[in-house]
Parts: structure tokens; sequence; C-alpha cells
């Protein structure tokens, strides 16, 4: 397990997964060990995946500061990891929330970045977020599962404020309810420093207006990935991220929830792949629903 030294002193620990040309990823959560992210579907086939322990979680050390869980604070972390593993300019993938960091990143140090891959993002730095409105949007399309006569009333109420988070809403975050996603889900508790999570949003982590314009000048390529029947983001949240950026495009995988290499591995890496090796434009089985060419996202 290689580890580097952050700017203030941290151990920062990256786990390497695969063989071939590198790519940066960065885990979401927000703050949960990158462990979760396993291959990626199969993706170390094409890849040799560096997967960052963001600080406080995973094999990385608990900094002695905790306002630098705060997710502008982190952006330093990525570029000295970025150095410490000798990248002139890298391909990065980020989930989730750390899209937002990914974005900071990108926004702050565009000449580091070679291809940009946004997995189910969180654009909060974009000043764009989830609504609850959107999940219900989302959870309604698996009207037709058998958990879904228990598990709405529950996500709704949840999502209203109305009761406590409750684990029978999970199912809606996995395009399958498998055993597969059982697991994976129940590691997520152990796998994420709460504390962590709860400052990486912190007053201050974000200046929208200042990031998408200087993102309006990004000009490598950029693919936004979301879920077909994911609620954060939706489809066309997911679009009007792809839309801040110059050179980018919009990936919809069918029937994929929050966590798209799970529930179908092989159009997840064979997508993304294509993306990555500059072939992504002609892949056949793209956009808002199967069969759909990927186009521009404006």
């Amino acid at each position: 397990m290689p580890t580097f030294t952050a700017a203030d002193g941290t151990r920062l620990a990256y786990h390497l997964r695969g063989a071939g040309e590198t790519l940066a990823v960065l885990p979401g959560g927000p703050m949960r060990a990158s462990a979760y992210l396993g291959d990626l579907g199969g993706l170390t086939a094409h890849r040799r995946l560096a997967l960052l322990d963001l600080r406080g979680t995973g094999d990385s050390a608990v900094p002695d500061d905790p306002a630098t869980y705060r997710c502008d604070r982190m952006v330093d972390d990525v570029e000295v990891w970025r150095a410490h593993m000798g990248l002139e300019h890298m391909d990065l993938v980020a989930h989730s929330a750390s899209a937002s960091l990914a974005l900071l990143y990108a926004a702050r140090h565009p000449h580091r970045i070679r291809r940009l891959v946004l997995l189910t993002p969180n654009p909060s730095a974009l000043g764009m977020r989830t609504t609850p409105e959107d999940r219900l949007a989302a959870a309604r399309l698996r009207a037709d599962e058998p958990w879904y006569a228990r598990a709405f009333p529950v996500f709704e109420a949840w999502l209203t404020g109305r009761t406590g988070f409750d684990e029978a809403v999970m199912p809606f975050f996995y395009g399958r309810w498998d055993e597969a996603a059982r697991s994976h889900d129940e590691a997520a508790e152990e796998q994420t420093n709460d504390e962590a999570a709860d400052r990486f949003s912190a007053q201050g982590a974000f200046t929208p207006d200042a990031t998408r314009a200087a993102l309006a000048t990004l000009a490598v390529p950029v693919l936004v990935y979301a879920g077909g029947l994911d609620g954060g983001p939706r489809p066309d949240l997911a679009r009007r991220t792809a839309e801040v950026f110059p050179n980018a495009e919009l990936a919809v995988q069918p029937d994929a929830g929050h966590y798209p290499w799970l529930d179908d591995p092989d159009f997840f890496v064979r997508r993304v792949s294509a993306f990555l090796d500059g072939s992504g434009r002609l892949f056949p089985d793209d956009g808002q629903a199967p069969g759909v060419a990927p186009t521009p996202a404006r």
C-alpha cells in the first residue's frame, strides 16, 4: 500500500489495482474509504486504478485539524498525490460527492487533467443539488419492485424530514437489490468517517460562480455518467452538469443506480474505457436510452 505526505504533514494512502496506464480515482460518500469501489466492475482489465483514501478514511491518517476535511481544503491533497505518482497529466474519475472535489481540482489545476469522468456526480461545487423531488421521482420508477411498497413511504418520510434515516430506503440507491448490493451497502458504515462527512460541504467549501467560470474554459474531454434509475443525480441534472463544460458528453446507463459498476459491469466498463481511450463518442449503446448514440452535452 503506497503512501505519501500531504502539505500539512498528514500521511495519505492509496491502493493500486490492475495494470496499465494509471487512472486516478476519488471515492465518494462523502468520506468513504475507497474499498467500496472494488475494481470498478473490472475496469482493471484496461487501466491500473489508483484509488485514494481521502484523509481520515481507509488507510489514510486522521489529520490534526478536522477543518481540513472541507472539500476545497482537500484539493491540495489531490495535487500532491498527482505529483507523488509522477503524472504530468492524469485521467481522473470521481464518484458521487467527490465529483465536487474533482470539479474544484480541475478549476484550480486545469492543465493537470487529461480526461475527467464524473460518475453519478454530486455537483454541489457548481451550485446544483439533487432535490427530494428528484429522488422521489426516480424512486417511483421502481414501483414494480417487491420491496417498493414498504420502502417508498419510509423514503418519502425521510426526504421530507418527518422521520430519520432508515436502512429500508437503500434499495433505491442500487439498480438491483440483490446479494451483491446488500453486501456493498452493509460495508458503508464501517468505511465512512461521519465526522469528516459532516465537514465535507461546510460553509465556504464552494464558490459556484467562480468554479463555473473556470470550468467554462476547460478544454479536456469530460464524461458525465448517470444511472437511469438514480435519484442523485437524475439524468437531467447530469446533463445540466455536462453543459458547464465546453467539451463534455453525457452517458446514461439504463437500469443503473448510484453504483452503476455493480448493476451492469460489462456496460460500465465498455463505456468508460471507450471514453478513456478516445472512442467514447462512437460507443453504440449510450445516451438517454439503450441504443441512442452519444452526443455532446451542447
